[in-house]
């Protein structure tokens, strides 16, 4: 089944359909250390990345987002939903990266605000869960931050790039959880209005 991808937006940020435009754009924010736990390599060239968001938008259950700052135009990222599966309600969120220069900023939140409310309000899913390797500190605080449940590790789950095998931890949000975790995260943007 080949789901469409919507065009999301409030003030920070907006989320546009993927596609090979944002290739270059995408390039220039990622780097080795952003990738880290990543099973595909760091796609360090146009070619990689063009081939990277090829595979991402031909998967029929994802929807691959350019996360675009709607004040200057500037491509800040790519976020997406995958594992979609609309007979037991549930979506993932992941495949998440943005620019260094927006990080601990008003972008993730908004994304995931935005996304979430996607996922719980017009999806109608019950469960929503996020994922990432056990040794990124700095994704596991940011699902934490989110308000997302701790489910587990899964040992030894996935191959990086770079050969190491990891543990991948489950996080979730599920739909009674939802009107807690979007007030939180709409009283966490407005420090930033």
């Amino acid at each position: 089944m080949q789901v469409d991808t919507p065009t999301l937006e409030n003030e920070f940020v907006r989320l546009v359909p993927l596609s090979v435009k944002h290739a270059s754009a995408l390039v220039a924010v990622v780097d080795k250390e952003m990738w880290f736990g990543m099973i595909t390599p760091v796609p360090t060239t146009l070619e990689q990345m063009i081939s990277d968001i090829k595979d991402w938008i031909s998967v029929p259950q994802r929807m691959s987002f350019a996360v675009i700052d709607p004040k200057t135009e500037a491509v800040l990222g790519s976020t997406s939903f995958y594992e979609y599966v609309p007979s037991q309600d549930r979506i993932e969120i992941g495949s998440t990266f943005y620019a260094r220069d927006v990080w601990g900023g008003p972008v993730n939140p908004s994304c995931k605000l935005l996304m979430l409310d996607y996922a719980f309000e017009q999806l109608r899913v019950h469960r929503v869960a996020l994922r990432c390797d056990a040794r990124n500190a700095r994704s596991i605080s940011a699902i934490k931050k989110l308000g997302a449940t701790p489910e587990g590790t899964l040992r030894g789950h996935r191959i990086a790039a770079d050969g190491t095998r990891g543990d991948t931890m489950y996080f979730s949000i599920l739909a009674p959880e939802w009107p807690d975790v979007k007030a939180s995260l709409q009283a966490r943007l407005s420090t930033f209005s």
